[in-house]
């Protein structure tokens, strides 16, 4: 029963790894460099804005006709946008293979929490989490070696096998039962959660890089985004069958779960994308090393996530799990803010082995915890709620982890280097700093290492938070069935 799931999680979480990596290739032949930030924007975008619209839709409609829909639809964007002929079509097939990925998330969660009791679910989690952290790792060596050998349109194409051999073992494997609702979907309500989201990722995304935080374009997101979120959950609250049914936030767990998702997201994409800066630009490791050099925080991620797995399933105790991720993660990027010049390698691994622990006690209790303090029939509107969470914090992590950093080395740079003008930073691999005259390269060493400081300093603060949360939770007893049970309601 897993097997499918966990290929269907691979293809969503490996995706943009694999399509990062091939992106310079990729303009190279297609051209429409000004474009390029849509490329991964469009399907972060279509991910997030369909996800909670996936999930209400199993809920109502059943999971497996849904999940084979959302697989299917994510092949065909993948097929065509290794057909694309130019950066605009790129685009817009992304956002067809976003819209499946959004699917394919929220219906592995919610098929999961519905054949599996909560009781039994943490190994299942853990072997899920598992493969979100082994993408991370594999994406990028991947993509490498795909577009160096067979080229970047296979980093597209490279899905079909697989998604094809997932589309008929779920076929095949996956029972299910068939629901025939007389329920329509809410489409008002969806359009609204559609362009809130869609405001609130863009602000993420442009925010201090395309344009300024203050300028009219990402005021006018916030103000717009802000009021669509605020008639969405207006509406909800009239809906006959509401997209996000606003009674499962009446849980004090399931709350507390969608704060941990967003702070996981938030730490861990953004450790993601700044540990491999720091590595190359300060420790002078290569574009495939500094891959390779986050393996001792995804070990630790992997490890301690089928550990806390396996120990909820045997003892049905969980709470033990959330505090101790939050001290771990709040004590990881503390750690890590505190890397210089002279940190070791060995150091840094150390650090990131804590901060793997953390997330790894929090991936696989978050999703359990949440689907076990809501009914059944919510479960599908649950996990994609998670999984939205999850997606926003990474948008928001990026973002303002991103612009601190290029601030503080645009500052460090300014004070050792005066009179020079500042470096293209977010392009510059070791190889290319090694022929930098040595003065700027070692200004640039301080620089990236001040910047990566105040990004973690701010991650730490992420973490602190997930601790509050986790020390709130409320302890209730694992169903030992598929159904609804004494932990539906956590009031």
């Amino acid at each position: 029963m897993l097997l499918p799931l966990m290929i269907a999680m691979l293809l969503s979480q490996l995706d943009n790894m694999i399509v990062g990596t091939a992106m310079p290739t990729i303009v190279g032949d297609l051209g429409g460099l000004e474009h390029l930030s849509w490329v991964v924007t469009a399907y972060t975008l279509a991910t997030a804005a369909a996800t909670p619209i996936w999930g209400k839709l199993g809920d109502l409609h059943g999971r497996k006709n849904l999940f084979l829909t959302s697989v299917v639809v994510f092949l065909a964007g993948s097929a065509l946008s290794g057909m694309s002929q130019d950066m605009g079509q790129l685009i817009g097939f992304r956002v067809i293979q976003g819209l499946g990925a959004g699917g394919l998330m929220a219906g592995v969660m919610a098929i999961v929490g519905e054949l599996v009791p909560p009781r039994e679910q943490g190994r299942y989690q853990g072997m899920l989490a598992a493969v979100m952290a082994l993408s991370m790792i594999g994406g990028p060596l991947v993509g490498g070696a795909i577009t160096d050998h067979l080229g970047w349109r296979w980093a597209f194409y490279i899905n079909l096998p697989i998604g094809v051999l997932a589309l008929a073992m779920a076929a095949v494997v996956l029972r299910l039962p068939v629901r025939r609702s007389s329920a329509r979907i809410d489409y008002f309500g969806a359009a609204l959660l559609m362009a809130g989201i869609t405001a609130i990722v863009l602000v993420a995304t442009w925010g201090g890089t395309e344009y300024a935080w203050g300028s009219d374009v990402i005021v006018t997101l916030i103000v717009g985004g802000a009021l669509c979120l605020g008639a969405f959950v207006f509406w909800q609250t009239r809906a006959a069958a509401p997209v996000v049914p606003l009674h499962i936030f009446r849980s004090r767990n399931f709350s507390l779960m969608t704060v941990t998702g967003f702070v996981m997201g938030f730490v861990m994409f953004g450790a993601v994308l700044f540990l491999p800066l720091y590595q190359q630009a300060v420790q002078g490791a290569s574009a495939t090393n500094s891959g390779l050099l986050l393996l001792p925080m995804m070990s630790a991620m992997i490890v301690v996530a089928m550990v806390a797995g396996r120990i909820t399933s045997g003892t049905g105790r969980y709470k033990a799990f959330p505090v101790a991720g939050g001290a771990l993660m709040l004590v990881g990027m503390l750690l890590l803010s505190r890397m210089d010049t002279s940190t070791s390698r060995t150091e840094a691994a150390v650090y990131m082995a804590v901060l793997g622990a953390g997330l790894g006690c929090l991936m696989q209790v978050m999703m359990l915890i949440s689907q076990n303090s809501v009914d059944i029939r919510d479960i599908g509107a649950a996990s994609a709620v998670i999984t939205l969470f999850r997606m926003l914090g990474s948008s928001f992590g990026v973002a303002v982890m991103g612009a601190l950093f290029n601030r503080r080395v645009l500052e460090v740079m300014a004070d050792r280097t005066p009179g020079r003008p500042p470096l293209a930073h977010a392009q510059l691999d070791a190889a290319s700093l090694d022929r930098l005259n040595p003065a700027v390269h070692e200004a640039y060493r301080y620089a990236t290492a001040a910047g990566t400081h105040s990004a973690f300093l701010v991650g730490s603060l992420a973490g602190a938070a997930a601790l509050v949360a986790g020390l709130l939770v409320r302890e209730v007893a694992l169903r030992r069935t598929p159904g609804p049970g004494a932990g539906a309601v956590d009031l």
